[in-house]
């Protein structure tokens, strides 16, 4: 069987760090998605999908991501049940994500700390730079 979801979509909601009782961290987030069609009437398509993401990869989403930022991720689809205030029974599909690429992050001057390899996912990619013809290696 094959459970893989790879998205790119912008946030719709500051991510929600929470920690288990255990500690472990968790941070859930809704992700926009357009659909490669309009409908009739020429309107956007656009689909909402729940995400949630576990331990560093989740302090990171609520450090650097916020509602608007542009991210995709790599995980598989869960559903659970719970229930609800109501005492009904409620059903959840969202994406377990194992993996998060910040493509837009938060516009905000917090500075990384690094411990070790900086990774790309640990540096504020709105920032820009030069490159001369010598640093392009083709």
């Amino acid at each position: 069987m094959i459970n893989r979801v790879v998205l790119v979509g912008r946030m719709t909601r500051d991510p929600e760090l929470r920690r288990t009782s255990s500690g472990a961290a968790v941070t859930s987030f809704s992700l926009a998605i357009n659909r490669n069609y309009q409908s009739a009437s020429g309107e956007q398509q656009t689909d909402f999908i729940n995400c949630v993401v576990w331990n560093k990869v989740a302090e990171n989403v609520e450090r650097y991501c916020s509602k608007g930022s542009l991210v995709g991720i790599e995980g598989r689809i869960q559903s659970r049940q719970y229930d609800a205030q109501d005492g009904t029974k409620r059903t959840v599909v969202e994406v377990v994500c194992d993996s998060v690429q910040f493509l837009e992050t938060k516009n905000n001057n917090t500075q990384p700390v690094a411990n070790g390899p900086i990774k790309r996912s640990d540096l504020d990619v709105n920032n820009s730079f030069d490159l001369l013809d010598d640093d392009i290696q083709f």
